[in-house]
């Protein structure tokens, strides 16, 4: 999904009249991870998760509000606009092109700190999604990488899932020839993983059941 059209996307949302909601509202606040590069819309992480939050019981609508090659500081530019004001959850998914890129963890904790203190401010329930560094860039870097995430999530006492490609990363069977893309069977597990806890963050499940 390109930036314009998400721009337009979540502008459309805006502009609709305010009414009674019998539907949780989701955005998916991301990167190409979860808008869904390489993949036909149907496939994308947020569709698929709609999808499976409905067979789970759950009416919902997912807003794909992913921009490809976003980094950390380009979600923090654009937070303010992007989350209507009528949403029951974003989940946070950035910091991936952070790692590839190999800036500075201390950046990348400023900025997805800046985003939490913003929804906080909001009162948005939030579902924050860990990311790993990748392996080449050293043990230094990937320790200090890896702990802002669960160091943020503790913070500001979120719904935390540890790393958003669980079960997918590495995995040439659940990705496209990029090595780093989810394909479609990669978005599957994403989302059957991450399902539980999106449950958890709305108060549709019982945190203390497997």
């Amino acid at each position: 999904m390109t930036f314009g059209f998400a721009a337009l996307a979540v502008f459309w949302f805006l502009m609709m009249p305010v009414q009674a909601r019998d539907e949780a509202v989701i955005v998916a606040f991301g990167d190409s991870l979860s808008a869904g590069y390489g993949l036909e819309d149907a496939d994308s992480f947020p569709v698929q998760l709609e999808r499976a939050l409905q067979n789970s019981g759950l009416t919902a609508t997912v807003i794909n509000s992913g921009v490809s090659g976003d980094t950390t500081a380009g979600g923090r530019a654009r937070l303010a606009w992007s989350i209507p004001p009528e949403v029951d959850l974003v989940i946070l998914e950035l910091g991936a092109n952070d790692g590839l890129r190999g800036i500075d963890p201390a950046e990348t904790e400023a900025n997805l700190d800046a985003m939490l203190s913003a929804l906080a401010v909001r009162d948005t329930k939030v579902l924050f999604a860990g990311m790993l560094a990748p392996p080449n860039l050293g043990r230094d870097y990937g320790a200090a990488f890896d702990a802002v995430f669960p160091r943020l999530a503790e913070k500001y006492n979120v719904a935390f899932y540890p790393f958003f490609l669980d079960g997918v990363a590495a995995d040439p069977a659940l990705n496209q020839r990029d090595g780093i893309h989810p394909n479609a069977d990669g978005v599957a597990r994403i989302v059957d993983r991450i399902t539980p806890y999106v449950l958890t963050a709305l108060g549709q499940r019982d945190p203390a059941l497997p």
